[in-house]
């Protein structure tokens, strides 16, 4: 039986990712570079640090998904890959989904080997549901991949791409990251409740990835 032809480029990036290790070195050591710079500006024994670390902990994601993002077309680029990719039975947003699908999982262990150096870096103690975290960063890395990716295949021709895609990418993120950022903190502190900043990300996601799935078929071959 024949694999559905997302799981067909779900597998051949995550077989290319599993050689090279390209993304997640990149991600990884943007990541760790952030919280470790941050990390010296503060003094980790300062109970009003835990205010701050939220911002800090979705700068640090950011960062090192934009670092990635900017290479997840690149190797399609190479021998006329992409081409080939339009002229198979895969429909353009089956490709679309695997993209997104294996970006996320890279930032999510990217994010998941950066906890315990967060918790050590800023002496980090949560005082809300530390569960929530679970339901807010995914959330969170999702509509920053999602938008990555479809903003990356956007300006994939373009000359000046590494310094594009930030351009592109981040104001359309303003409203997630804000999101994330405030229940987040809202969680390390327990201050508040982080219940309507989760619904806003979960609307963000939906409506964002409605978007970029009706508009990439137009996208992926007006490049061509």
């Amino acid at each position: 039986m024949k694999r559905p032809y997302v799981l067909v480029h779900l597998a051949k990036d995550l077989r290319i990712e599993w050689r090279s290790k390209d993304a997640a070195n990149a991600m990884l050591f943007f990541a760790l570079l952030v919280v470790a710079i941050f990390s010296l500006a503060f003094d980790p024994t300062d109970p009003g640090l835990h205010k701050f670390t939220g911002a800090i902990l979705c700068v640090a994601i950011m960062f090192a998904a934009v670092s990635s993002l900017n290479q997840v077309w690149a190797r399609e680029l190479q021998n006329q890959v992409l081409d080939a990719q339009r002229m198979t039975n895969a429909g353009a947003n089956d490709l679309f989904i695997g993209k997104v699908l294996a970006n996320f999982l890279f930032l999510t262990i990217v994010e998941i080997i950066l906890a315990p150096f967060f918790v050590i870096f800023y002496n980090l103690r949560v005082v809300g549901n530390a569960w929530t975290l679970a339901v807010i960063i995914p959330l969170g890395t999702w509509a920053l991949v999602v938008n990555g990716v479809f903003f990356a295949a956007l300006s994939i021709r373009t000359r000046s791409r590494e310094l594009l895609l930030p351009l592109i990418l981040l104001p359309i993120f303003i409203p997630a990251l804000l999101a994330m950022v405030v229940s987040t903190s809202a969680v390390i502190t327990g201050a508040s409740d982080p219940g309507i900043w989760i619904k806003m990300l979960a609307v963000y996601d939906i409506i964002f990835t409605t978007v970029c799935l009706l508009l990439f078929d137009t996208v992926l071959h007006a490049e061509g």
